[in-house]
C-alpha cells in the first residue's frame, strides 16, 4: 500500500481479523434511556489526556477521536476526521476535517481544536500520547477543515491509523487554553461533540447522559440518554439485570460463574463480540529493582510456576486463552508463536531458584515478596490469590496488598512501591500504541499503565524505536516479531492468559457489538426496542 494513497479513513486492520455483520433486520427506533452498569468511577474522565477503557467506557459517548474502528474493510469509519493523506517520507499526515460539527456548548469544532489537543495534552500529558507523539513537532491549520501533523522522524502511516481511535480524542481548546489542563473543570464536566451531552454525575450513584439534538450525525443517535447507575458489587449488577432495574453490563462486569445462567433466562443476552479491537492480557509486573527480581532465572522461574490452563479453566472459567508473549493471537499482522516458553513445570522453577543462588530457608521461604493484584477486575484479584498460592509452592512467599484504583496505580507507577503485581495491559491495535511502552526504559515516573518497573535494555530500546519508524510493513512486522522474542527471552514482565470480555444486555437493546471497541465507542447506533 502506497503511503502517498489518499485514504478516506482506510485499513486500521486486515480485513481478516474482525468478523462482519450483517445489518440490522428492524428499524432503529428513537427514545427511550439506556440503564447501564458502571463499576468504578474514574477520578479524570477526559480520554484526551486519559487514554483508558475505564474512561472511554462513558466518556466516548461525549468526546470523539477523528476515526472509530470497524469490522471488515476499510478498518475505520470517519467521526471527526472525514479523510487523510500521508506523505511519502512518513513525516506528515494530512487530515480532512468534518464540516459543519459544533460543541455542545455551541462553538464550532475547527483544525484548531485538534492542533491543541495534539500538541498541549495528547503530546504533553496523555498516558499513552505521551509516547506515541513524542516525536510530533508541529501541526499546522492552513484552514479550519485542514490539520496537517508534521513528525520530526518517520512515522509509519499504518501507526498513525491504528492510533487514530484510542488516542486522537479531542476537547474545545476554548476550554482548556490558558489553564491547567490537569485541574481543569472540564475534565469531569465533560464538553465534547458527541452524540450525548454530559450532564451530571452524582459520586457512588450515577453518571447522567442526553441526546445531542444538534449531532452531526443525524438523526442520530436513537436514545434519548444514557445513565450508569455506579454499581461496584458484581452480584448486585447480576440482580439488578435480573430485575430489570439496568439494561446492560459491559466488560465482565456480571460474574463469569453467573453467565450460564443468566444466557438462559428469557429477555437477557450474553454478547461476546465487541471487544477484538481491545484485547487484554493478565501479566505478572515485576520490580526489577529488587534484587532477586533482576535476576532472570528468577522470573523465569515464576513463569515456569504459574499454569495458565488453570487461570484459563478456573479464573476465566474458558472465556480466555494462554499468552505466549505481549502481542495476543488476534493480530495476524504481526503475532508469532515462534518464542521461547515457560511451560508449567515447579521443579524447573525450583531448580531455576537453586541456581540463583535462594535456596529454601529452614522455614521453607527462598525470599518474600509483596503482592499487589490490580483492584480493576474480579480476574486480576483472583489471580493475585492464585499466584501467591503458586509461588508458595516453589518457596516464595507473597504477601498480598490489596489497594483501592487509585492507591494500587500511584504505588505500581509513581511509587514503585510493589515488589510484584497483577496487571491487565490492553492491546490496542498496534504495538507501538499500548504495547511497546510495557517495555521501553527511561520513561518519567507517574505515567500509567507504562514501564515503571525498573527494566531497561538498550537493544530493546533501539528494537522499539526502529519499529515505531520503519515506514514499510512488512519490515515493521519482522522488527515486531524480534520485539516478541526478545521480550519472551528476558520477561520483563510475565504475559500469562489473553481475554477479551463479555456483554449482558437485555435483548430491547439493539445496536450493541456493531464495531471491534463497541464498549469503549460512541452508542450512537444503540436504541431500544419498546
Amino acid at each position: 500500500m502506497r503511503l502517498t494513497r489518499r485514504h478516506l479513513l482506510a485499513t486500521a486492520a486486515s480485513p481478516l481479523l474482525f468478523p462482519t455483520f450483517p445489518a440490522l433486520a428492524q428499524q432503529p427506533r428513537r427514545g427511550g434511556v439506556l440503564v447501564v452498569a458502571a463499576d468504578t468511577e474514574p477520578r479524570n474522565l477526559n480520554p484526551a489526556l486519559v487514554a483508558s477503557n475505564g474512561v472511554f467506557f462513558v466518556a466516548s459517548k461525549v468526546i470523539e477521536p477523528l476515526a472509530e474502528m470497524a469490522y471488515g474493510e476499510p478498518g475505520l469509519t470517519p467521526r471527526l476526521a472525514l479523510a487523510f493523506e500521508g506523505a511519502p517520507d512518513g513525516r506528515s499526515v494530512t487530515f480532512r476535517l468534518r464540516p459543519g460539527v459544533r460543541f455542545h456548548d455551541g462553538r464550532p469544532f475547527t483544525s484548531a481544536d485538534v492542533a491543541y489537543c495534539a500538541l498541549e495534552l495528547w503530546k504533553k500529558h496523555q498516558n499513552l500520547g505521551r509516547v506515541f507523539f513524542k516525536d510530533l513537532e508541529a501541526v499546522d491549520t492552513p484552514d479550519p477543515l485542514t490539520a496537517i501533523f508534521r513528525f520530526a522522524s518517520p512515522t509509519p502511516l499504518q501507526l498513525v491509523e491504528n492510533a487514530l481511535p484510542a488516542l486522537t480524542a479531542v476537547v474545545p481548546r476554548h476550554l482548556f487554553e490558558g489553564t491547567d489542563p490537569l485541574t481543569n473543570p472540564h475534565n469531569q464536566k465533560l464538553v465534547g461533540t458527541g452524540p450525548f451531552r454530559f450532564v451530571e454525575h452524582r459520586p457512588g450513584q450515577f453518571y447522567r447522559l442526553e441526546r445531542n439534538p444538534d449531532h452531526w450525525d443525524a438523526p442520530k443517535p436513537w436514545l434519548d440518554g444514557i445513565v450508569y447507575r455506579v454499581l461496584p458489587d458484581r452480584g448486585a449488577i447480576a440482580a439488578a439485570l435480573e430485575a430489570g432495574e439496568i439494561q446492560l453490563a459491559a466488560f465482565s462486569a456480571v460474574p463469569l460463574a453467573d453467565m450460564k445462567r443468566l444466557e438462559k433466562l428469557p429477555g437477557i443476552a450474553v454478547i461476546d463480540k465487541g471487544y477484538e479491537g481491545i484485547t487484554y492480557q493478565l501479566t505478572v509486573e515485576i520490580n526489577h529493582r529488587r534484587k532477586e527480581l533482576a535476576d532472570v532465572r528468577v522470573r523465569r522461574a515464576i513463569a515456569h510456576a504459574i499454569d495458565p490452563n488453570f487461570v484459563v479453566e478456573r479464573i476465566f472459567l474458558g472465556w480466555a486463552k494462554p499468552a505466549t508473549g505481549p502481542i495476543p493471537r488476534f493480530d495476524r499482522r504481526f503475532y508469532t508463536a515462534d518464542v521461547p516458553t515457560y511451560p508449567y513445570d515447579p521443579k524447573r522453577a525450583e531448580a531455576l531458584l537453586d541456581e540463583a543462588g535462594l535456596p529454601r530457608g529452614p522455614n521453607g521461604v527462598r525470599f518474600s515478596v509483596e503482592l499487589l493484584p490490580a483492584p480493576w477486575f474480579e480476574h486480576t484479584r483472583q489471580m493475585g490469590d492464585y499466584l501467591r498460592q503458586a509461588l508458595k509452592a516453589v518457596g516464595i512467599e507473597a504477601k498480598l496488598v490489596v489497594k483501592d484504583p487509585a492507591g494500587h496505580q500511584k504505588a505500581v507507577y509513581t511509587d514503585h512501591a510493589f515488589d510484584l503485581a497483577i496487571g491487565s495491559p490492553v492491546y490496542r491495535n498496534d504495538p507501538a500504541i499500548s504495547t511497546t511502552i510495557l517495555y521501553q526504559g527511561g520513561l518519567p515516573p507517574g505515567v500509567p499503565f507504562s514501564n515503571q518497573y525498573g527494566y531497561a535494555d538498550p537493544a530493546m530500546d533501539e528494537l522499539i524505536a526502529r519499529a515505531a519508524r520503519t515506514l514499510d510493513p512488512a519490515e515493521r512486522a519482522e522488527l515486531y516479531r524480534r520485539f516478541q522474542r526478545l521480550a519472551a527471552e528476558q520477561l520483563p514482565l510475565i504475559p500469562v492468559v489473553e481475554f477479551t470480555f463479555l456483554t449482558v444486555a437485555s435483548t430491547r437493546v439493539r445496536g450493541v457489538a456493531d464495531n471491534p471497541r463497541w464498549a469503549t465507542s460512541h452508542w450512537a447506533e444503540t436504541w431500544l426496542e419498546a
